[in-house]
């Protein structure tokens, strides 16, 4: 029940993303959730893998290269689905950051709904 919860408000985190104009568009509330699961996709596969091979710069840049790799993956999520666009690094940015933290409400919220023995 907690994965369907939040699987339906991480597609609408991404719908309110969209309705901020930030460079994002989404088609539909079909098209936010097939997004938000492709997102989630790349998150558990490919992030990991972008991590360790970006580990060096990273570092150097004491953490901030994160955001890029965020908004890459963001970029990269609606690159491969129709009705989901992002106009550039610069959207891809913005939005990466703006669902990123409706992410952190959404999970902050979801911990006090459904407690985890």
């Amino acid at each position: 029940m907690r994965l369907i919860a939040k699987w339906m408000l991480y597609a609408t985190a991404l719908l309110a993303v969209a309705n901020l104009s930030l460079g994002v568009e989404v088609a539909s509330f079909g098209t936010a959730l097939i997004a938000a699961f492709v997102i989630g996709l790349f998150n558990i596969f490919l992030r990991p893998v972008l991590l360790l091979l970006t580990l060096p710069v990273t570092l150097l840049t004491m953490g901030l290269f994160l955001f890029v790799i965020n908004a890459l993956l963001f970029w990269a999520a609606a690159s491969v689905l129709d009705g989901f666009v992002v106009q550039g690094f610069g959207a891809a940015l913005l939005g990466s950051l703006v669902y990123s933290t409706l992410g952190l409400v959404i999970d902050s919220a979801l911990q006090r709904l459904f407690p985890q023995p």
